[in-house]
């Protein structure tokens, strides 16, 4: 099969359900979502095992398999700059270590990956589970897929909205139904990354934005753009005041599924 005659999927595991939609052009037809109770994190077995299902009713063996992963089951860090770190694997032991400072010992082994800055500037690093990683892989390859990429929802999302967001001061929310993210830039450079367990109501969400304000406006006399990314929000658009909404584009389709929404974050 010619790589430009694959086909091409997204699938995304979010907090309580899974989605498959399949790429045509810079379109997505979506196939379907899947729910299941929500567990807490560990809901991500059972977010598998109906990823697998889905594959198997409608992903043709040697495609190309796209992954986004809600934030409910990443976890997300800041690691300052250190002039010491000389080595790779020296940045991925020290940011192992600021997660361990931030979460504690972790249970698990978690698979890391940072962010790409300059010299001098601190990264944001975000951790899957490792098990989640490896069980995926296995059930991709065992579907004869080509697994292209895995991503947080928070990466895919971010990368989206980057060019519209101002470039030096800014604090951007990515609300899922039960969990927003926040990461704040200060001056160009990343300043913090939270995960907390939240609703995306409007109330929830003023809530929220209104006490990382006022924990920046502590730090820095700089004001801040506040820009809110709510995917589930489809029927009705969050209204917080002070904050500029990111919504991924209106299309023709019906589909009103946070999960297919979540999908056309990904380029």
């Amino acid at each position: 099969m010619s790589l430009l005659s694959r086909e091409r999927y997204v699938a995304v595991i979010g907090a309580s359900g899974v989605g498959l939609g399949q790429r045509q052009g810079s379109q997505t037809l979506w196939l379907g979502s899947v729910g299941f109770i929500d567990e807490g994190f560990h809901a991500w077995t059972v977010a598998l095992e109906t990823l697998d299902c889905l594959l198997g009713e409608h992903a043709r063996a040697g495609s190309d398999l796209t992954v986004v992963i809600s934030g409910h089951f990443s976890r997300f860090c800041l690691v300052p700059w250190s002039d010491q770190i000389s080595s790779p694997d020296e940045l991925q032991g020290f940011a192992q270590l600021c997660f361990e400072d931030l979460y504690g010992a972790p249970g698990q082994p978690w698979s890391l990956v940072l962010s790409a800055e300059p010299a001098g500037y601190d990264r944001i690093a975000t951790a899957l589970p490792q098990e989640l990683l490896e069980r995926l892989r296995t059930l991709v390859s065992g579907r004869g897929l080509r697994l292209r990429s895995v991503q947080p929802y928070l990466m895919a999302a971010f990368n989206h909205f980057d060019k519209s967001l101002d470039a030096g001061d800014f604090l951007f929310v990515v609300a899922e139904p039960v969990r927003s993210v926040l990461l704040v830039a200060r001056e160009g450079r990343w300043a913090s990354v939270r995960s907390v367990g939240s609703s995306d109501s409007d109330v929830a969400l003023a809530a929220l934005i209104g006490r990382e304000s006022h924990l920046q406006a502590s730090t820095s006399e700089r004001p801040l753009n506040v820009y809110l990314h709510a995917p589930a929000r489809i029927d009705s658009h969050p209204d917080v005041p002070g904050v500029h909404l990111r919504t991924l584009e209106e299309d023709r389709t019906s589909v009103h599924d946070c999960l297919y929404v979540m999908s056309r974050a990904v380029a």
